[in-house]
């Protein structure tokens, strides 16, 4: 199957995010940080997902679940609601971002499959 070098791109860099977070806290652990255990399950669960996707396995599956991923961690990392002045614009600001990371992620799952058929002949 042929993939878009452009699509393919996307993918590897929406795969980064999850690769460099998940890996960093990880390694971070391991060298003696401090981290509470359902960090270092939503960090482990971010690598593997962001290798995931990174390797094309699934896509429709796994960028779906990225996704979910993703809205969970803006729900509970970011409550911007709860806040005011400059540390609410910039969990805001953190939010948005996983909002619009989501939306990438949607598309990629909704269009996974379907690049080899434009390059068809």
């Amino acid at each position: 199957m042929q993939r878009h070098p452009g699509t393919t791109m996307a993918r590897l860099l929406m795969a980064s995010v999850f690769i460099v977070m998940g890996a960093y806290r990880l390694w971070g652990a391991y060298k003696g940080v401090p981290t509470p255990g359902s960090t270092l399950t939503f960090s482990a669960i971010e690598l593997v997902l962001g290798l995931l996707l990174a390797w094309g396995w699934k896509l429709r599956v796994t960028a779906a679940l990225a996704a979910i991923l993703m809205l969970a961690d803006a729900a509970l990392s970011h409550r911007f609601w709860g806040l005011a002045g400059q540390a609410q614009g910039a969990q805001l600001l953190h939010f948005m971002k996983n909002i619009g990371f989501v939306g990438g992620l949607l598309l990629l799952a909704m269009t996974a499959g379907s690049d080899h058929r434009r390059h068809r002949r």
